[in-house]
């Protein structure tokens, strides 16, 4: 009974969490976190990176916004975005480490590698775990 109790205590945390964590669970999104861990960017430039129209990459920006990962500011006729809490880049080197592993039981979850590149030099080498050390967290 006092298991059962426990999980009750804890569903509030274990479902913001989940949030948070789907909220990061998007090619795009993803796409987002790692261009505003190097610096702010406006709803045009993303859109361009992503290769998708404005109302998709707005939709995506707002599933991140309300996850309390990214911020936004309005300059002149841009909204400019920033990413809020700069440790969700923490987590993410946790996935590309996962990635990487040689552990039979990941290689459904490996990349395809390139012609003539190995499986263990798949780090992207983004800059993650430098901005984690340089910039707040949350």
């Amino acid at each position: 009974m006092g298991y059962l109790l426990m999980k009750k205590e804890k569903k509030g945390v274990y479902e913001a969490r989940a949030k948070i964590i789907k909220a990061i669970a998007h090619p795009s999104r993803l796409l987002i976190i790692e261009e505003l861990q190097r610096h702010q960017r406006c709803v045009n430039e993303l859109t361009e990176m992503i290769g998708a129209d404005m109302s998709t990459v707005s939709k995506h920006l707002s599933v991140l916004k309300n996850a309390g990962l990214v911020e936004d500011e309005k300059k002149g006729n841009c909204i400019y975005y920033n990413l809020r809490c700069k440790c969700v880049t923490n987590f993410i080197d946790c996935v590309e480490e996962v990635i990487a592993e040689p552990a039979g039981n990941h290689k459904r979850l490996r990349l395809p590698a390139k012609t003539g590149e190995k499986h263990e030099n798949r780090n992207s080498g983004h800059g993650l775990r430098q901005v984690r050390k340089a910039g707040k967290n949350c």
